[in-house]
């Protein structure tokens, strides 16, 4: 597809790391390189791509949601019930785990090297623009999950990268944000043809929010969303800012980028229905809760615990914020001119055989016609966009509580756009019902987009949220006629959650990094 970067898989020889497996990827040059490569703009653009190429993982952020109440992760060999259920979780079985300095040292790499090269000083600046960012945000991700990590800003030899020790987390965080504040200037606020999905401006502003926000910063999280808002807006349809056709739309300020064929996303298959197009198809392994269900309020801006919601029990996902249907494929969901039906024995989607709460994740497949093949796609993956930018701001006046018509202007965008009403003012009147508000407002909004575990950190609700049962839906029949249900009083117990807000916050460094390097130290309580 056009308009899409290319990461060029030929450069993979330049970034090979030492065959001895440890904390940090060493020198990734090999002579050729050293001597050879830094000659041209285009040399240092390939040098670049490179730095692009995996900074992120489409598969990860499917997956995310299963490290929170948000979802269930339902094959125990994929690697995430050991962040859903944290018991499961030790120094030496850490799969998935995001302790990783590829970027890092791709972009220190990077950034050592491009001086060297004859070529228009503006693109230099904004080449070290992007690779600073992109170190940033792998700092920003490692410091979220594991605190203190080493900060590393050049190339270190074997025996240096052997011996380094783990830098305290707010100096990491400053790191991130002095990066971020200072690239901003040198990056542009958009890009045309070949270029679009470069790192910009507004990227740079909006991971320094995010940053912001997470380690409480909150008059500076405002700040730097006023550097972005009115200069992105909120895509007219929420279902359809997440199909392939609507890439880089109005809303998308970040994302990962994918190529058929190319560069292919080659897990999407992974957060789909079994059947797609009447046969095989998904493997339903990102299954939502019911507690993410619950969350969602009725179409008239009332909870579902209000008496005077209209809310039945009975049938249960009728008149719901419509995010609910354009998120989570609920019973009854007519999905290519078939109801969806995991509850019965014998169907092809039954729970116990393949869908382990009742439900499945609807989010970048809500139109299973838009793939020929659900394992070869180049849907883009949204990282950041406009939508939590918005929310980000809110909730930072709130915490300021300094709530005042913005806040609800701010929430109010994302809420009507999805086709809710404004919010009730008359109930949402005080920093503590406001704060109630803006965190299921981010849940229901940014659901299944890799952010919920983050917010459960930060806001430090993980005994409260992420310990005990995890039900998904009621029992029941449902008409392959016409979708309609009969529930049962029995519901689905999906896992018996174990958190312990004592270390769990964190998780453990992996015990082969410390294996290696007997200065780095593991996490309280591991």
């Amino acid at each position: 597809m056009k308009n899409k970067l290319i990461f060029l898989y030929s450069l993979l020889a330049l970034f090979i790391c030492s065959c001895k497996k440890g904390f940090l990827d060493r020198q990734p040059l090999d002579q050729y390189s050293e001597t050879s490569l830094w000659t041209s703009a285009n040399d240092a653009n390939t040098a670049l791509n490179g730095c692009y190429s995996g900074f992120e993982d489409g598969t990860w952020i499917f997956y995310m949601p299963c490290a929170s109440d948000d979802a269930f992760s339902a094959f125990p060999g994929e690697g995430f019930n050991e962040y859903g259920n944290m018991v499961l979780l030790t120094p030496n079985h850490t799969p998935n785990n995001k302790w990783n300095f590829n970027t890092i040292q791709k972009c220190n790499w990077f950034l050592a090297n491009i001086d060297k090269t004859p070529m228009d000083n503006d693109l230099k600046k904004r080449m070290k623009g992007e690779a600073r960012f992109l170190r940033a945000y792998k700092y920003f991700i490692m410091s979220q999950l594991y605190g203190d990590v080493p900060l590393v800003t050049g190339n270190l030899s074997t025996q240096e990268a052997d011996t380094v020790s783990r830098t305290p987390k707010d100096q990491v965080v400053q790191f991130v944000l002095d990066e971020l504040g200072a690239v901003a200037a040198d990056l542009p606020d958009s890009y045309a043809g070949s270029d679009v999905g470069r790192i910009t401006s507004g990227a740079a502003w909006a991971l320094k929010a995010r940053t912001e926000l997470y380690n409480g910063k909150y008059q500076d999280c405002v700040n730097s969303c006023n550097n972005i808002m009115g200069k992105y807006s909120l895509f007219p349809s929420y279902t359809d800012l997440f199909r392939i056709q609507n890439e880089h739309n109005s809303e998308i300020i970040l994302d990962i980028e994918y190529i058929e064929n190319d560069a292919p996303l080659t897990s999407l298959g992974r957060n789909a229905l079994h059947f797609q197009g009447g046969g095989g198809g998904g493997w339903y392994s990102i299954d939502p809760s019911q507690s993410l269900v619950d969350a969602y309020e009725m179409s008239n801006g009332k909870t579902i615990d209000d008496p005077s919601s209209g809310y039945d029990r009975d049938q249960p996902y009728q008149n719901r914020d419509p995010r609910l249907s354009a998120t989570v494929v609920v019973p009854g969901s007519l999905v290519d001119g078939v109801y969806f039906n995991p509850l019965e024995p014998g169907t092809l989607d039954y729970w116990l055989r393949h869908n382990f709460t009742g439900y499945a994740s609807k989010k970048y497949v809500s139109h299973l016609s838009d793939f020929d093949d659900m394992w070869n796609v180049g849907l883009n993956i949204p990282l950041i966009r406009y939508a939590e930018v918005l929310l980000t701001y809110a909730e930072a006046k709130i915490e300021l509580n300094q709530i005042d018509n913005s806040v609800y202007a701010a929430i109010n965008q994302v809420r009507n756009r999805a086709g809710m009403p404004d919010v009730d003012q008359t109930l949402y009147n005080s920093q503590a019902k406001m704060r109630e508000l803006i965190r299921r407002e981010r849940r229901v909004e940014l659901a299944m987009e890799g952010l919920r575990w983050f917010d459960v950190q930060r806001w430090k609700i993980g005994d409260q949220v992420m310990s005990g049962p995890l039900y998904g839906s009621r029992l029941g029949t449902v008409d392959p006629s016409n979708g309609h249900l009969t529930l049962s009083n029995d519901r689905i117990l999906s896992d018996q959650r174990t958190f312990d807000p004592a270390k769990n916050y964190l998780w453990p460094v992996p015990q082969p990094e410390i294996d290696i390097n007997k200065n780095i130290k593991q996490n309280p309580g591991y």
